[in-house]
């Protein structure tokens, strides 16, 4: 394998993408996939793994904030394109001009979409968004109906097309929680009371499921699933398996420094760790800037030489150190952080499992200093 021209990069393998989104098609037969491309494609690149699932078989794509959409519709993505998280001051217009669907959960809301859409003289393309459960963003269930309602009115007067009735999950990566069932039945009743409002027909996508229920609950994908972490190869039920995916990002560093050290000598800040004998001590050139988790000091290995090597000393903010022992392991040499285990080093999942979180943070914290190189 040849070395990075950077002291550093994540390579993403977009096949693997690609075959993911093959997978969750042949889980969810008759389900429309959205492909969850928010947080710069959970840190794998927005563009670039948006184009790849479309090019696998995803039929949209999802972002929490409109300026995620508006990057992809500049980089020339036509797909469909929903954006969920609207704080005030978001540039409806512009996301309405630009054909970007938008999600509403309360009747404030629905309002200002609807006058941004009568100003660009287009009718606004909105998903209405219910809380069933999860108490985070929705229409709780007081509230619903005047939601629906005025959303509603607004389509009858032409600035506002309902197309898209959802909710969110609080425990689908919990199976059997009881909480499953609860959202499942909250949902139900929303798209009764939507319905009976007139937001029904084929136009009107119902979607809950995100990985974890689109994968394992067949009774939520009702028209559409919404599969972020799962389609970048990682599980979103670790007990359950890989499901069969494949990780897509492999991040590799080459190393800075390697020095021969002598038996007690106090490692990195802290002296957290001191050798027990003259060993090799190697530099790798990323730290808790690029999203190297500070925390990792002493949890967390990867591969260097062909062996696993332990993170030894603090992780500091531009670097970290590895014990080599005795092998001949010098400047230049690759050290595999994480990929997909194929070649002996550590996973996502593993680093996850050792730093106590999960997956999405460690993928989505890897900084802007870090080249994405695609395959």
């Amino acid at each position: 394998m040849s070395f990075p021209m950077t002291p550093a990069e994540a390579r993403v393998d977009l096949s693997a993408i690609r075959d993911n989104v093959a997978l969750l098609r042949d889980r969810a037969p008759g389900a429309e996939i959205m492909f969850a491309v928010k947080a710069d494609g959970y840190g794998h690149g927005l563009v670039a793994c948006g184009r790849a699932g479309l090019e696998g078989g995803a039929a949209r794509l999802g972002t929490a904030f409109i300026r995620e959409a508006l990057e992809l519709r500049d980089a020339g993505v036509t797909a469909p394109i929903l954006s969920w998280l609207i704080p005030p001051g978001e540039p409806l217009e512009e996301a309405i001009g630009r054909d970007v669907e938008l999600s509403a959960a309360t009747v404030a809301l629905v309002d200002d979409i609807a006058e941004a859409a009568g100003r660009t003289g287009k009718a606004a393309r909105v998903h209405l968004k219910a809380d069933t459960g999860l108490t985070r963003g929705g229409a709780t269930p007081a509230d619903w109906p005047a939601v629906v309602d005025r959303a509603m009115a607004r389509q009858s007067d032409g600035t506002i097309e309902v197309v898209g009735v959802w909710s969110h999950f609080a425990c689908a990566d919990i199976p059997g929680h009881p909480s499953i069932d609860v959202q499942l039945t909250a949902f139900d009743d929303a798209l009764a009371v939507a319905e009976k409002a007139g937001a029904a027909g084929s136009h009107v996508i119902r979607h809950i499921a995100n990985s974890a229920a689109a994968l394992t609950l067949p009774q939520a994908r009702y028209d559409m699933v919404r599969p972020g972490i799962a389609l970048y190869g990682l599980s979103p039920i670790p007990e359950l398996g890989d499901f069969g995916l494949r990780p897509a990002m492999t991040l590799v560093a080459r190393l800075a420094l390697a020095k021969r050290t002598p038996a007690g000598s106090g490692v990195s800040y802290g002296h957290l760790h001191v050798t027990d004998r003259e060993t090799t001590l190697g530099l790798v050139p990323l730290g808790y800037a690029d999203g190297i988790l500070r925390h990792a000091t002493d949890r967390v290995e990867v591969l260097a030489g062909g062996r696993r090597r332990r993170i030894v000393g603090r992780v500091c903010m531009d670097q970290f150190v590895i014990d080599m022992g005795d092998d001949p392991l010098t400047e230049g040499d690759e050290v595999i952080l994480f990929g997909d285990g194929s070649r002996g080093e550590p996973t996502a999942q593993e680093w996850a499992d050792s730093l106590g979180t999960i997956t999405h943070e460690i993928v989505t914290r890897i900084g802007s200093r870090v080249p994405r190189v695609y395959r």
